[in-house]
């Protein structure tokens, strides 16, 4: 990692809004502890569910948005359209590689498939050295739960080192997301 503090945060969470109204609030929480604290949004692009949700409470406080997105998904996904920068990439690879290379830490909200399949990508892509960015799961009403009982599981099965399992930050509230992605060098503010 760079000498430099961390100033974008990419963040994984579903298009959807999901059952529960508590995790829209928790996305826009984030957004505005993510906006008013000047560090940038990289996300899906997205302008429905808790993605939506995300970008545009980091615009209201005055933050920096930047979307990327698959050209596919355009087709039955909107992209939020007043973002700062929206970046159409063809494959869903290039999306999660560009939200790599742009984001210094990674945050991951309740979603489906896409949600898991980013989270466990650049888990696994910190697991093999290939960055020392925070990853940090929002475990917001227990929705992670299985997930992590499979991962503890891994661990007690020998799949999965204890040291590896360290990688992944576990929290459930915005206060102690901010926290931990404060102590990765991204201002947090006061």
């Amino acid at each position: 990692m760079s000498a430099e503090p961390a100033r974008r945060v990419g963040v994984f969470c579903g298009a959807k809004p999901g059952h529960r109204p508590d995790f829209l609030d928790s996305a826009r929480e984030l957004g505005t502890a993510l906006g008013s604290s000047g560090v940038d949004l990289v996300y899906g692009g997205s302008a429905d569910g808790l993605m939506g949700e995300v970008a545009g409470a980091v615009l209201r406080s005055g933050g920096h948005v930047i979307g990327v997105i698959p050209r596919h998904l355009t087709q039955h996904d909107p992209v939020k359209t007043d973002i700062d920068e929206c970046h159409l990439v063809e494959t869903m690879h290039e999306r999660k590689s560009m939200m790599y290379g742009l984001a210094d830490s990674f945050i991951a909200l309740p979603g489906g498939f896409g949600t898991l399949d980013e989270l466990f990508e650049i888990l696994t892509w910190r697991k093999i050295g290939l960055h020392r960015k925070s990853i940090v799961v929002l475990n917001l009403a227990g929705y992670f739960d299985p997930l992590l009982g499979m991962v503890e599981q891994a661990t007690c099965e020998g799949f999965i080192s204890p040291d590896d399992r360290q990688l992944l930050s576990i929290v459930d509230t915005v206060a102690a997301t901010m926290a931990v992605v404060g102590q990765a060098g991204v201002p947090v503010g006061s």
